[in-house]
């Protein structure tokens, strides 16, 4: 059982990456119960053993001796007299939120230029007293509706991965990367300068990103061919304008991003991580210490090397609080930093959710161990990216310790051309625990053969080789997108899985078995009257068709959704999608085909922006997806405040009520039973970034859950639910996750982390009655786990 309580597939954020809170909703919660479960769940582990800290000490000491100053160019956020004037001035910058493409309503100008340190770019944006300046301080990654101006870079112009890089008014920062045309992802935390300034009539900003950020192809005769893109946004209205015109809602991003020349240099780095940390744990009355070393070496453009030694992988960043009953896994973003290097390579998503799903999910690596006695414990890993003769390429390896412990391999190759380009992806995991090797061959191929059609292919083959015997199948899928025009865009999506196809020893794949077909038609609307309060509306109208790999029909389903900007900076979303009656092959693990009613899913969702001091998202969703068809479904119900002292304070209190009046779960075999659940789940969170260094964050969740049995079912030779003489208990979950926590970075990527977390989790099964708000309310007694962690990692760069 796994904690979920999100009903709905988020979609990522884009340059501000869980900015807005109606996107921060859309991305996991970085809560859970206690130092050790968050380190369960990103793979660290519990059992940390004392060592000698002086050999850590001494190598603390000696690179920092060998650390020289990373740059020599003046990165200060002023814009002197004819220090850019040798640089590519950009001033055609046209309106994309809304996407009108009309000359910018805001004067901007950018200058960029190529220089031994890295790429330098500048930003003067014109923004008089009458225009509201928004300078709210933030975590990084995630910005608000602030002031901002952004970078989008491909390094290698081919439209196969890039970089985003967010430079706000308040000086704070965001970045991540870019792969699959539009697919963005903020786990990644790069090295670079960054400076802004502000005055009577205006704010200016300055960034250098070095070359050695990631791996790119050797120029030619001293050239190299880089993609382009630069916005800014007014944070009060939530406009943007850009240069070129795209916008990355657009189904083409990437490969749309302005070619550009450049001197092409080359940059080494050498950048070793030594970490220890300390843990005392308050239940059990022990201490201990850690210590491990990531290192990162680029020797030139064409080669990264990525390693790390004894990993610490999450004790301060982990997961959310969710609930899972499904026969469906959740999906977790990764955020340990070796991992998130240079990542974008490997992404290759395959499935119809998109970038979930993928044939290589990092989660993998130190997940629960084969023999079930807790997280694997990950040895080392090692991570190759580069460049050779036109060919990009990717090498990854991570071993476990233990004789539990599984090793992990991943090879990547990407060769593009003009209109066209290949992947092929090779992956293996041996599981000697398990007698398993799982071995998968993916082949990818995008063609672009006009800027307006944009076709992706994916192959997947999977051998199992487990207890002497061998398993193979196979799965395809191909997206192909056109742009009509005049904000017109359709696609078509087609997905075949074998029912033998395995990927989820290395991969992330919701299930296999399954046919799937859908067609998406969209259309923007941005001509609307001043006197509207909408700014633009996306529309967008689907259908689609699903069966398993032998032909039974499961369902298919109609959906029809609008995305809208509003002219104050808000956002507003509604979807409706209606399923007529079908079949469903998941709900009994195997156990048969239960035929189900017609179903039905509506969900809102409103964003109102800060003004003053107070800003407020909410959603509602009601889902009939259970056997009492649409006249039985159930509700939920959220409300986040969000209350800034200043600039640099602010609280948020979010409450999520839910209610399904006829819950279906498994209960073995082909038996099922439905429920009256009722859940309340509480989200507090303080956050105090006391200058440009410090931050204090308090974080706490607690979750309530009551489900009242109300009839057993056996599943019919006909695929018909029929009621059962069995009777079914009542279960009720708790559970708590409170974090405090003081992040001090004394360097660029280097920190003394203070935290403080407590939690737990209670399961009653077959005492109740209960109450979803007793549960709540015991929640807060939960002391599973109670702890006081002290981490120091320092980034030398030589």
């Amino acid at each position: 059982m796994h904690t979920q309580r999100s009903p709905v597939n988020r979609r990522p954020c884009r340059d501000e990456s869980l900015s807005r809170p109606f996107a921060r909703l859309r991305a996991a919660r970085a809560m859970r119960t206690g130092v050790c479960e968050s380190a369960r769940g990103a793979g660290a582990g519990c059992r940390l053993r004392f060592r000698s800290a002086a050999w850590w000490v001494c190598i603390f000491a000696v690179l920092w001796v060998l650390a020289l100053p990373a740059h020599a160019v003046e990165i200060d956020g002023v814009l002197a007299a004819g220090e850019w004037d040798d640089g590519h001035r950009v001033d055609d910058f046209r309106m994309t939120q809304p996407l009108t493409r009309a000359p910018s309503a805001h004067p901007t100008v950018a200058w960029l230029k190529a220089v031994p340190e890295g790429l330098a770019v500048a930003f003067r944006s014109e923004q008089p007293p009458s225009v509201v300046r928004t300078r709210e301080r933030f975590e990084r990654d995630r910005n608000g509706n602030v002031d901002r101006v952004n970078l989008y870079v491909d390094f290698d112009g081919d439209g196969r991965s890039g970089y985003n890089f967010m430079l706000a008014l308040s000086g704070g920062i965001g970045d991540s990367t870019i792969s699959n045309e539009n697919q963005f992802n903020a786990d990644w935390d790069g090295r670079w300068l960054h400076a802004v300034s502000e005055d009577e009539t205006g704010w200016s900003a300055e960034m250098l990103i070095p070359w050695h950020i990631a791996p790119m192809r050797e120029g030619v005769d001293g050239r190299r061919t880089i993609g382009i893109a630069l916005d800014r946004v007014v944070g009060d209205t939530n406009e943007r304008m850009t240069w070129p015109a795209i916008s990355f809602n657009d189904q083409r991003y990437l490969s749309a991003l302005e070619s550009i020349q450049v001197a092409a240099y080359d940059q080494s780095l050498l950048a070793v991580t030594p970490y220890v940390v300390g843990l005392y744990d308050n239940i059990a009355r022990e201490t201990h210490l850690d210590a491990g070393l990531d290192l990162f070496w680029k020797p030139n453009g064409r080669f990264q090397l990525s390693a790390t030694l004894n990993p610490d992988f999450g004790q301060v960043e982990s997961d959310a609080i969710v609930v899972n009953f499904s026969a469906i896994e959740t999906f977790f973003g990764d955020k340990r930093p070796f991992f998130t290097e240079n990542q974008g390579l490997f992404e290759v998503p395959f499935g119809s959710t998109g970038s979930a799903q993928q044939l290589l999910y990092t989660r993998r690596v130190g997940a629960p161990a084969d023999d079930g006695s807790g997280a694997g414990e990950v040895a080392y890993a090692a991570k190759v990216n580069g460049s050779l003769g036109g060919y990009n390429y990717g090498v990854f390896l991570a071993s476990e310790k233990g004789d539990a412990g599984r090793d992990f391999y991943a090879l990547r190759a990407t060769r593009d051309f003009d209109s066209q380009g290949f992947g092929a992806t090779l992956t293996r995991v041996e599981r000697p625990f398990l007698d398993r090797t799982a071995t998968v061959l993916g082949v990818d191929h995008r063609w672009a053969p006009h800027p307006a059609w944009n076709v992706r292919t994916t192959l997947v083959g999977s051998q199992i080789d487990q207890h002497g015997s061998t398993q193979r199948d196979s799965g395809a899928q191909m997206r192909i997108e056109h742009d009509l025009g005049h904000g017109w865009q359709h696609q078509l999506y087609l997905l075949h899985l074998g029912d033998a196809l395995q990927l989820n020893d290395f991969g992330f794949l919701e299930r296999n078995d399954y046919n799937f077909a859908r067609y998406d038609l969209s259309h923007r609307v941005t001509d609307l009257p001043e006197s509207s309060r909408f700014s633009s509306h996306t529309w967008r109208w689907a259908t689609s068709h699903r069966t398993d790999d032998g032909g039974t029909f499961l369902a298919d389903a109609f959906t029809l959704n609008r995305n809208s900007e509003r002219r104050d900076g808000g956002h507003e979303a509604f979807d409706f999608t209606y399923r007529p009656p079908g079949n469903d092959v998941l709900i009994t693990r195997g156990n048969g085909t239960l035929k189900v009613p017609d179903m039905l899913f509506g969900y809102y969702e409103r964003f109102f922006p800060r003004k003053d001091h107070w800003s407020f998202y909410g959603s509602l969703y009601y889902f009939a997806e259970g056997l009492g068809g649409i006249g039985r479904g159930g509700w939920s119900v959220f409300a986040e405040p969000r209350y800034a002292v200043n600039d640099r304070l602010t609280f948020t209190a979010g409450l999520e009520l839910q209610r399904d009046p006829e819950w279906l779960l498994w209960r073995g075999d082909q038996g099922l039973g439905t429920y009256r659940r009722e859940q309340a789940f509480l989200n507090l969170a303080a956050v105090w970034l006391v200058d440009g260094r410090q931050e204090l964050r308090v974080r706490l969740e607690s979750l309530g859950l009551d489900a009242e049995g109300k009839r057993a079912w056996d599943l019919a030779a006909d695929g018909r639910a029929v009621r059962s003489a069995r009777e079914i208990d009542d279960f009720a979950l708790s559970s708590l996750g409170f974090q405090v926590r003081y992040r001090y970075e004394f360097a660029p990527l280097s920190y003394l982390y203070i935290a403080y977390v407590r939690g737990g989790s209670l399961f009653d099964a077959g005492d109740g009655p209960y109450s979803a708000q007793d549960r709540f309310s015991r929640a807060y007694d939960l002391r599973d786990s109670e702890q006081l962690l002290i981490k120091l990692s320092y980034r030398f760069e030589l």
